[in-house]
């Protein structure tokens, strides 16, 4: 099938979009780019946590209507169709140990403005199982990347997915991104290209170990973080240290510690795990200084940073994969990655779906 997947990840970089031919056995990406978000809809996303409940029913629908008329602009600008649309949304609760995962961006809304059948909401079913309704991306990992030990994504949260005694098993590691850019913020800039003020800092080992004596650290099995647990656990952390008013050379001091604290946590699970190979993508696989980092504590993997296209898209590539899985009724959610009661079939359907 053709499929546009659609995703929308922590760090607010903007919404991706890739169009593929896909199965299960393998796909090619037919066109690919990147939205930004306006600036309204980031200063409305990264505070939408606190507003009422009518705010958050509001911008669920008329993000639903932003998603759909981007990828009407997409198709037209491609002069490309699709057979349906798979969303993953904007993650902006997630608290599993309550049962409680929530991604905005009504598919209703962008079947009505598309036309399209669409597939959303691909994380309740698993939550609702007794599982993390984290990570999803896995069973793209193992179906499609399956050739490496491990497949690191170096997002708003890095996470990592490998095989172990014959099942495909993952967690989110810690946060990546979503720290890295909001200290970049502080210094003018999006995100720390190459990690360049990272390199200038730093590391400060009162607040490394801080960072590395967080509880989260300590759970084993399955497991993810949300942006609660950042804004409420990691942050605070950081902002002590930097101060009310962070002078350049505290913030590129914290940018240095963030990124060793993250290379070390990726360093102790690849060593941990024993994994030769390992598969880097997402926003941070550009932080050439964060790469350098992780090599030095797990020299022994060898760390393949892919093709343009892949690092950019991987996620959206897998969540086209989930969808096309979610209209054939084939299993798309692994239990052995999310800890839930079993595997599921997730994914909210909207618009007409075609037959077989």
């Amino acid at each position: 099938m053709r499929i546009l997947g659609l995703m929308s990840g922590t760090s607010l970089d903007g919404i991706d979009l890739a169009l593929c031919d896909i199965n299960e056995s393998g796909y090619s990406v037919v066109a690919a780019e990147t939205m930004p978000y306006y600036e309204e809809w980031r200063k409305r996303l990264s505070t939408l946590e606190h507003a009422s409940a009518y705010e958050y029913a509001l911008a669920n629908v008329e993000l639903g209507h932003l998603y759909g008329r981007t990828i009407n602009s997409f198709l037209l600008k491609h002069n490309l169709e699709t057979d349906a649309v798979a969303s993953h949304g904007h993650t902006i609760f997630h608290q599993p140990h309550l049962g409680l995962t929530t991604q905005i961006g009504d598919g209703d809304a962008i079947a009505a403005e598309t036309g399209l059948p669409v597939v959303s909401n691909f994380r309740t079913l698993d939550v609702a199982l007794g599982g993390q309704g984290a990570p999803l991306v896995p069973i793209g990992d193992e179906m499609l990347f399956g050739q490496y030990d491990a497949c690191l994504n170096l997002g708003g949260i890095a996470n990592i997915s490998y095989r172990a005694d014959g099942k495909r098993v993952a967690f989110d590691i810690c946060p990546c991104n979503m720290a890295l850019n909001r200290l970049a913020a502080l210094l003018g800039y999006p995100y720390d290209k190459g990690g360049v003020n990272a390199r200038g800092g730093q590391v400060h080992t009162c607040l490394l170990h801080e960072l590395d004596a967080l509880q989260y650290y300590a759970t084993v099995g399955s497991k993810s973080l949300g942006k609660e647990w950042f804004v409420d656990q990691f942050w605070p952390l950081v902002k002590a240290f930097i101060g009310v008013v962070p002078s350049l050379s505290k913030v590129r001091d914290a940018l240095a510690t963030v990124s060793a604290h993250i290379a070390m946590q990726i360093g102790r699970v690849l060593e941990a795990h024993g994994i030769g190979t390992l598969l880097v993508t997402g926003g941070g696989a550009w932080n050439s200084y964060l790469i350098e980092q992780i090599g030095e504590y797990r020299p022994s993997t060898a760390i393949t940073v892919p093709d343009e296209l892949t690092v950019n898209y991987k996620e959206a590539i897998i969540f086209a994969l989930l969808g096309y899985l979610r209209l054939t009724g084939k299993v798309n959610t692994l239990a052995s990655v999310t800890g839930a009661k079993c595997d599921s079939v997730g994914g909210v359907m909207s618009g007409i779906v075609p037959a077989g």
